[in-house]
């Protein structure tokens, strides 16, 4: 049984250099129509679990608007234009703009739609060892980061208290702990 939805017709309900916003009709492996389906293109990102020298993981602490409240989560960002190539650079960008670390041992632990059902985006996550800071923040316009240094027991704390919440982020914690990485 052919189980594929064929596309039938799109609304652009918002277009623009954020996100693709779509109202579509399908045809079902029945041959009825479904409609209205929303669905949504954003820009790929990248997620960094990354670790010092000295065995804490570093975390930023910002304001998360769906939820309306201050999150603590690992770093990540989008994946800009000239780095459609390369998730890993982007991985490095963004650990050294948003906390002053960087870097020399990376791995690829895993890629991941980030919302199958609804969005057709994916998040790349890495996780560094040994980092180090070598500079200050260089944060966009609209970027508000705190950087704090855990353990992984305070990470777990975190995590069991329910402060520690982006979906993708804790399952790229419980991938390093179990030890489940990809080849770079």
């Amino acid at each position: 049984m052919d189980l594929n939805w064929k596309l039938n017709k799109t609304e652009h309900i918002v277009q623009d250099e954020w996100i693709d916003f779509r109202k579509e009709s399908f045809i079902l492996p029945d041959g009825k129509e479904f409609l209205p389906f929303y669905n949504y293109s954003r820009r790929n990102f990248v997620v960094i679990i990354a670790r010092t020298k000295d065995d804490k993981y570093i975390t930023v602490r910002q304001f998360r608007h769906g939820l309306k409240s201050v999150t603590t989560e690992f770093c990540a960002g989008g994946i800009e234009g000239d780095e459609k190539d390369s998730a890993l650079l982007a991985a490095k960008r963004e650990l050294q703009e948003e906390t002053g670390y960087v870097s020399d041992h990376w791995k690829h632990i895993y890629t991941i739609p980030s919302n199958p059902t609804i969005a057709d985006n994916y998040a790349y996550l890495y996780y560094a060892d040994d980092c180090e800071k070598v500079s200050k923040q260089h944060l966009d316009s609209t970027e508000f980061l705190e950087v704090k240094e855990y353990t992984e027991d305070e990470i777990n704390d975190l995590i069991k208290n329910n402060e520690f919440v982006q979906p993708i982020h804790l399952m790229g914690w419980l991938m390093v702990k179990k030890g489940v990485l990809s080849r770079v």
